[in-house]
Order: C-alpha cells, then structure tokens, then sequence
C-alpha cells in the first residue's frame, strides 16, 4: 500500500494527496502533517517506513468537500486518489491478496471548483493563465462552475488591472513569468500553434475567425488554460463555452489601487459588505449576482451597448408589477448554469438535471409572459428566444426524474414510476421481499417466543435477526434453525437460511435497479450535455434579466435617475449621492447631505478645499461611483445625470503602504500618482487626495503643485482634487479649467458644525483644530497647538511665507527666509530671562551674553 501511495504522490508533488481507503480518504507523512495542522484534525501513526512511524491522518469521504474547502482557503492544492477497479476485479487480476487499483482521478486548485459547498453562490470564480510572446501578454480565462470562456490581448501596463478586475481565484503561467507580482501557479503547455489545433478540435470548428482574430499570445494562453485543466481533471475537460475576446477598449479600465479605493465589489476588509456591489445589488439569484458583480468590475465603453441596458432597465423600472411579478419568478429559479457546470465536470447528481428541469421549464413561462408586454426593448427582445428551445429536454426529465431527487445517486430512488417498466419490475421483486421479510419476523417473533425480536439490515452484515442478549438462549440451541454471527454489549446477531434466501433476492433485485438507474441517469446527463451551449445561453439571459430587474428595484427603492450618455467628456450630476454612505446614514437615522458636480470644457479640474470630516473624499468617491454605475447600465443615486464617456478611471484617495515590497505610504502614493500621470487622456476620470502629504509641508507642496499643472495642461482630463495645501488656491489665477470648490463648515459657541455641503470658491481655513478637539486630543494639546499655529501664521504673515513670489514658484527661497526670520536668538534670550528674579551678578552675565550675541 506505502508503495502504491508513493507512486501517486510522486504523479502530485505539488499536492496533498487523499488516499482513499474505505469510508475515509487518508494523508501520509509530510501531507499528513500539513493537513493536521492546517484543518486542526488528530496527527497519528501507522506502521514503519525506513525503520520510521508514518504519519497519518484521515478525513470521512462523506463529508470530504467541506475539509477540501479548508486546505483550499489555507492555500493547498489537494489530488484525490481514488479506487480505480473493484475488489472483485483485483482478485481476478491477482488473486486474493491483490490490493485494488487506485488513481489520482482529480486535482483541486482554487481555480478549479464546481462543487455548491466550495463556491460562493454570488461570486465567480475565475482560473486565469497568462502568457507573453514577443512582448504582448496573452490572458485566457474560464470560470468552469458555468462554463464562461473569455480571451484578450493586454498590454503589459494593463495586466494588473485585468487580473484585478476578474478577481481571479487562481493565476497560472509559464515558468519564468514575471509580469504580475501576484502569486502564480507555473503550469506547461503554453503553445499557440498546439492551442489552435485543440481549440478547433474542442469546438469543432475548422477555422476561430468566427470569435475573433487572435494573437500568438492569446493563444499560448488559451493553452495553457487547457492544459491545467486537463492536468486538473486527469484528461476530462469541463464545459467551456465558446471562447469570448476582450479587448481593453471594451471596457474601462480600472487598475488595482483604484478598486481598493473605490471598493468597488469588496471593502477594504475583504468581505462584501460596505461595497459599492453590497449597496446596489438588489438581485434575487446568484446568478444574477455574479453577472451584476462582472458589469461594476468592467463597466462599458461602447454607447449603444450601455444604452441598451438602461432600456432594459428603465422598461422595467416603469411596470412595477411586471417587475414585482418578474422577480418572483426569477426568486425562485435554481442555478442552472452552476447545475450545468457540475454535470459536465462529471460531479453531477439527479438534484442537478432536476435544477435543469425546472429552471428551463419555468424559463419557458417566463417567455411567454414577456412575449405578452408591449413596446419591449430591443435588448429583452435580444435575449427571448433564450429562454425557449429546451421543450424535447424537459419533457424527458419531467417523465424521468422525481419531483425532488436526491443528491447522492448511490441510493438509487431518483428516477420516477413508469418511466422504465424493467425498473418497475426489479423495484416490485425487491418489495416482495421486503414484505416477507416483514412476514419472516413475525413468524420467528412467535416461533422463538421472543417478542423483542428484529430483522435489521446494516452494510456489513446485510440483513439479520438481532435479539436482546438477555432473550438470545432459544436462538443459540443447536437444532433452532438459527446462525450466530455477532455478539454486542447489548445484543446478539444471528442469520437463517429462508432470511438469506429473502436477502439474496432483495439484494439482486436492489442491485439490478441501482445498475438501471445509473444507465438512466448516465443517458440523461449525456442528454443534457449535448444541448449544454443553449442551456448556458439560456442561464445567462435570466441573469441579465435579474440584474435589469435588481437595478430597476434599487433606483425605484432609492429613487435613483436614468444618466444621460453623451459623447464629449462632461460629468454633471445635480443632488448626487454616494450609495454605500447613504445607506450608512440613513441606517443611523441620519440624512445624507447631496451636492452637484459639473465638469466641463471650462472647469474640467475643481480644486476642493476644507475640513478633515467634512465630506471631500466621500464627494470625490460619489462621482467616481456614479460613472462606473451609469457606464455598466444601471440608474445612478442623482436628481439628473449627463455623463461623457470615460475610458480610464483612476483614483488616488487614502494612505496605504506595501511593507512586503518595500513601499512606504508616501512611495505608494508616489507610484499611484506616476501611473495617473502616465495613462490618463483626455476622456478619463481622476479623483485625487491630499497628493503630497506623506512628505515634508515644503515637498508635499512642491509635488501638489506640479500634479495639478500636469493634470491640467498634460492629461487634460476630468479631475476632482482635494487638498489641504490653500496655497494651491492661487492656480486658478493661471489655469483656465480650474475651479474652486471647498465643503461648508462652521464654528458655532465653539463646537465646528460640518455642513457636507460643496460651495464654490477656497475654503478660508482647514478646521484643523476643531477636528483635532472633536477625535478627542486633549485640551493641554490643542491649547499648545493653538499657540504654536499663532506663531506660525504671524510668520507667514510677516514674510510673505509661502503666498510670496507664488507666480514665479520661489517656494523653497521663501521658505528659507521663513526660517530666518523665525531664528532670532537675541530675541530668545531676552524673552527666556526673568528680570524681577536676577540677581545683580546674573544682570551683569545676560548683558555680555547680549552683547556676544550682537557681535555674532
């Protein structure tokens, strides 16, 4: 056994290996140890290997998935060994002793899950493999659990962003990759000349110009994909669908700092909630939940298409009861995309074609009830026939399955009376003999006296008389007719020819029906296969309409408007509204304070001052949230939107720092601002935040001030940026599209008031006392502070500071006539002496001391 299992561990080095033995699959040495550790499970030994004990550790195979959900999350990839023949066929092959045949029949890796237990109903999980030739980078992508297929060409500065739009569970790549700093599963079979040959023959196609004209990267990539996947499912490739290309272009692009920030699908946590996707989605299905989580990740850039999701939207938006109605009956779909994906992955049950019968079966109402409503969108008119075409398909599961078949297909029970006449034969033969089993124990109850008497049936002994030890004496006389078999605690087992008789044709009878239920179910599931592309069409057209319904539902609920999409850059929002905030204040009881927003050609860039707390980056953040909502084609939280298409969103907002790579919060927010600088144009969208305060007040400044030039006369594009620096007021003086804006805030009897409101114009001063007073430092703090910030701005005052020379940029010469002016240590010393408490001799040392200090 040591000798077979090291044989397959060595097939999986990279994995730990479940050995199945029996009931249990068991770990061995090192993966024994991981394994233990990593799921918090008992470590033992067994027996020796080189004169050592063997580590061993075990998990139940019943209950395996939820232990492999563990190791995954933990990191671990697992192979699992199976038995590969039965015992009776490893006795005939080698005779009695012979240990039966295992095989690794599956790898599991992050990236390639299926089951309900290992996989978020409402996230998708994506295996990405990336590659480059010749300087382009390839990006193939497949989420196996539905079967979605997606390829691009990235360039090299885009690939972060992509992988952080898909969020991919798990990234592969050819040894030696090092276009990404995100952790890499190095894989093989990156062949692009061996990746067209294997995708013509998997789609059964003889050319892929219908999918688009792909590059030698995009298909070394694909192959890769491949490749693991077949690595992963030991030679059986799950269901893919057709291969989609992206394009950068398609989509705006959002890098991985932007999303952070803009918490776009995930808080800054991790988990969902406090998310831009948490506040908007409103979907009934995970399905539509998934999709809904792909359109915030990629929001559109081709008009029409955005426009004709809002159609959709506002079509159903306007019927409440169509809506009411339509997300009733979505509510109640199963997911028969992720069904679909189990199925053709080989881990399918009779539960999945059920889920594949009543989902396409009430798709098919559901059709007939859109097919009656008037004046249709052209999008919901796109997706009808859809949800049509599976009628052979469901009339063929509705005859065959019961209404509610079980998951494990071991049982038997799942397919329905009357289907098969030879099941409903073998089904009554086994019947009969449960009925004169029944009849058997009431024979012997009254045969042997003992009332107590039961036939059980168990999976080792099969079916068998069981007595109270204390009533066993008449069973166990020679000549009772009855066999001892086991003797327990509590009782005593015993057997009796016309039992085992019984038995025997219950057992046959059982066995034969099993045998015709999994031909059945093995037919059914091949049925389902071959219309799996329009199964997976059909599953992706509910989830549109789930997530046109979701979004109609949260701008009915919010009262949310349609955005208005125009071709020139422009963002101008009337009472706009940050979503994740709002609902944060109003579940407090409070009111979220609205403001408007309008970029154009002549105020391109606001230039937003005021108070720590008074709402800049929640403004900032709002706008941003609003793009990305109108350009996926949902409502947006405003009294009106018109919007001008954005290419590229870039946000830099909040302090963060990369101590693993060696970045200090100020570097990061350095290399951030360099990428803006670098690939913002003229149709892109920046949010900016206090640039330049990890540094120095003089640097900080200095690089503020550049930033905001380059913004506007380089990048041109349109940019909020907040600041405390109010000397950067000045620009606009000098910059045509600059505008002033700062947020309203108010001292009253002491106490600052923030009224979250955006005003035009510089704010007077940053409040940056009281907002010290109200974080709770102490009164001796923000006194002493006070006195310090009273000198400082008679200094400034008195030299001109800062604001001096600011049209020709002298800041660091008037920062060094700043700290002249401030060092006077004649004035110091006369200030520090005590005149009433100096005796004469101290006088007469002050005045020399004085008078050294004049010398110098």
């Amino acid at each position: 056994m040591m000798a077979q299992f090291l044989t397959l561990k060595a097939q999986a080095p990279d994995c730990l290996l479940f050995y199945r033995m029996g009931d249990f699959f068991e770990l061995f040495f090192e993966d024994a140890k991981a394994a233990a550790a990593t799921l918090d499970i008992a470590l033992t030994t067994r027996g020796e290997h080189l004169g050592q004990p063997v580590p061993m550790c075990g998990v139940p195979v019943h209950s395996h998935e939820s232990y492999l959900a563990r190791l995954i999350k933990g990191g671990h990839r697992v192979a699992l060994a199976e038995q590969i023949e039965t015992p009776e066929q490893a006795r005939a092959r080698g005779g009695s002793k012979t240990l039966v045949a295992r095989g690794i029949v599956r790898i599991v890796t992050p990236g390639t899950l299926t089951e309900e237990v290992l996989l978020d109903a409402r996230a998708a999980n994506w295996l990405v493999a990336v590659a480059e030739v010749g300087g382009a980078i390839g990006l193939a992508a497949a989420d196996i659990s539905t079967g979605r297929f997606e390829i691009a060409a990235v360039p090299p500065v885009a690939l972060e962003a992509e992988l952080a739009r898909l969020d991919a569970a798990e990234v592969v790549a050819p040894e030696g990759f090092a276009g990404t700093h995100r952790p890499l599963t190095t894989a093989t079979g990156f062949d692009s000349a061996a990746a067209e040959r294997r995708l013509k023959t998997l789609f059964q196609v003889a050319t892929l110009d219908g999918w688009g004209e792909f590059g030698r990267a995009e298909l070394a990539a694909a192959g890769g994909l491949l490749a693991y996947l077949d690595r992963a499912g030991q030679g059986s490739l799950p269901f893919l669908s057709p291969p989609v290309r992206r394009q950068a272009s398609d989509h705006m692009m959002i890098d991985a700092a932007t999303r952070e920030s803009l918490e776009i699908v995930c808080s800054t946590g991790g988990s969902r909630k406090g998310s831009l996707l948490d506040a908007v989605d409103r979907t009934v299905t995970g399905a539509g939940a998934r999709m809904l989580a792909g359109d915030l990740a990629a929001p559109l850039t081709d008009r029409a298409t955005i426009d004709a999701r809002l159609d959709l939207v506002g079509f159903i938006h306007d019927d409440g009861d169509l809506r009411a109605r339509l997300r009733a009956t979505l509510r109640a779909l199963p997911d028969i995309g992720r069904a679909l994906g189990r199925l053709a992955a080989g881990r399918g049950s009779p539960r999945d074609l059920a889920q594949l019968r009543d989902g396409l079966d009430q798709a098919f109402a559901l059709h007939g009830a859109l097919e009656a409503t008037a004046h249709r969108p052209a999008l919901l008119d796109r997706l009808q026939p859809a949800l049509t075409g599976h009628g052979a398909l469901i009339d063929r599961l509705q005859r065959a399955l019961v209404p509610a078949p079980p998951i494990d297909a071991a049982q038997g029970g799942y397919i329905a009376e009357g289907y098969d006449p030879a099941l409903d034969a073998l089904r009554m033969r086994g019947g009969e003999g449960r009925r004169a089993i029944a009849a058997l124990e009431a024979q012997y109850r009254a045969g042997t006296g003992v009332a107590q008497l039961k036939i059980r049936h168990n999976n080792v002994l099969g079916f068998h008389i069981e007595v109270p030890a204390k009533n066993a004496d008449p069973l166990m006389r020679a000549d009772s007719g009855f066999t001892h078999r086991q003797t327990l605690a509590g009782v005593v087992r015993f057997n009796a020819p016309e039992l085992h008789e019984q038995a025997t044709h219950v057992g046959q009878a059982g066995a034969h029906a099993l045998a015709a239920e999994a031909a059945h179910l093995e037919e059914l599931t091949a049925l389902a296969l071959a219309d799996a592309r329009a199964i997976a069409a059909t599953a992706d057209a509910l989830a549109r309409l789930d997530v046109a319904a979701g979004l109609a539902e949260r701008a009915a609920e919010g009262g949310w408007c349609r955005p208005v999409l125009v071709d020139h850059p422009c963002l101008e929002v009337a009472e706009g509204r940050h979503p994740v905030v709002e609902s944060a204040v109003a579940a407090s009881g409070g009111r979220f304070v609205a403001n408007d927003c309008r970029l154009g050609v002549d105020d391109r860039l606001w230039l937003v001052t005021g108070p720590n707390m008074g709402g800049k980056s929640t403004f900032l953040r709002q706008n941003a949230a609003i793009l990305i909502l109108a350009q996926a084609g949902a409502f947006v939280p405003a009294a009106s939107a018109t919007l001008g298409l954005c290419d590229r969103l870039f946000s830099r907002v909040g302090a963060s720092d990369n101590l693993a790579r060696g970045r200090s919060t100020f570097m990061v927010e350095m290399v951030e601002t360099a990428a803006i600088l670098a690939q913002a144009t003229e149709r892109s969208f920046v949010i900016l935040d206090e640039v330049g305060r990890g540094t120095s007040t003089y640097d900080g400044l200095a690089i503020a001030w550049a930033v905001v030039e380059a913004v506007h006369d380089v990048n041109r594009c349109r940019c909020l940026f907040a600041t405390h620096y109010h000397e950067l007021t000045r620009l606009a003086e000098r910059l045509d599209a600059l505008s002033l804006r700062h947020v309203r805030a108010r001292e009253w009897k002491g106490e600052l008031v923030l009224l979250h409101e955006v005003a035009a114009g510089p704010a007077d001063r940053s409040y940056g006392l009281a907002v010290a007073r109200l974080a709770g430092l102490s009164p001796a703090v923000i006194g002493r502070a006070r006195e310090v910030l009273k000198r400082l701005e008679a200094g400034r005052a008195a030299t001109g500071g800062l604001a001096a020379g600011l049209d020709d940029l002298p800041l660091f010469a008037a920062a060094a006539q700043a700290d002249e002016a401030k060092a006077d240590p004649l004035r110091d010393a006369l200030a520090a002496a005590d005149a009433d408490a100096l005796t004469p001799r101290e006088a007469l040392e002050l005045v020399y001391r004085l008078k050294a200090l004049i010398a110098d």
